[in-house]
């Protein structure tokens, strides 16, 4: 009798089907990719942080940050990487990757020399202490939102907002002055910003999917270390409001 409709014709003697072996193969490659996606981020971003700090502690043992207190050169260097930022978030389409990745370098050098104002009011024993509280903290926000099940996009809105009201309230306490303003500021910054970092995270590992394998793909990656070096040095700088002692 004709066997050509028993479904044990069509069953392989060993292993998975090549269909299932092909998608097995597929997710591998996709994971590879994703997590050198991901980890040129990190790189990038870590860079990034490092070459600030190196300027910032060069600009204030070379006796540069007094010298720049009060000088139009003070006002150039907190202007200017604000303006970096906004002309690679609206520009990134205009410009190619070398120049990105450009601009990136470019703005940590400038943060550097902007943080570096720091010393002269902190202790330089308690910078640091901050500093690897915070990459404590960051490293273990930011793999809660590589790892995360969780839709964390519905945060983002609420966040940015946060960030809105976080700018116009430290304007309003330029005039102020009230420190119980100044500490509650810091207390929602850490806040805000340590969300960022597990959302924007996630914003990254999404991303993935619409830019791998497009000539978008480096620009995302310079991208995505700007979007994260600013959660890093913001979370950064209110926590040392916190744990800092004061020269």
């Amino acid at each position: 009798m004709a066997n050509w409709n028993d479904p044990r014709t069509t069953q392989r003697g060993f292993g998975a089907s090549p269909s299932l072996n092909g998608e097995a193969v597929a997710r591998a490659g996709y994971d590879m990719g994703l997590r050198r996606h991901m980890l040129s981020i990190y790189n990038y971003m870590a860079s990034g942080v490092l070459l600030s700090g190196v300027v910032a502690l060069l600009m204030d043992r070379l006796g540069y940050v007094q010298a720049m207190i009060g000088s139009p050169l003070m006002w150039l260097v907190m202007l200017s990487p604000l303006a970096i930022v906004f002309a690679m978030s609206f520009g990134q389409n205009r410009f190619s990757t070398a120049t990105l990745q450009a601009m990136f370098w470019g703005f940590a050098v400038l943060m550097g020399m902007s943080l570096s104002t720091i010393f002269l009011v902190y202790t330089d024993a308690s910078i640091a202490a901050t500093f690897f509280a915070t990459a404590g903290a960051f490293a273990g926000l930011s793999l809660f939102g590589y790892t995360t099940k969780k839709d964390l996009s519905g945060f983002g809105t609420f966040l940015i907002m946060g960030v809105v009201g976080l700018l116009i309230a430290m304007i309003v306490n330029m005039f102020m002055q009230s420190s119980a303003l100044h500490l509650a500021i810091s207390f929602i910054g850490v806040l805000i910003f340590a969300g960022l970092t597990a959302y924007d995270t996630q914003r990254l590992k999404m991303m993935y999917y619409q830019v791998a394998g497009t000539d978008f793909a480096g620009k995302a990656i310079v991208l995505g270390a700007l979007s994260l070096y600013l959660d890093f040095i913001n979370m950064f700088q209110f926590l040392l409001s916190f744990m800092g002692s004061r020269e």
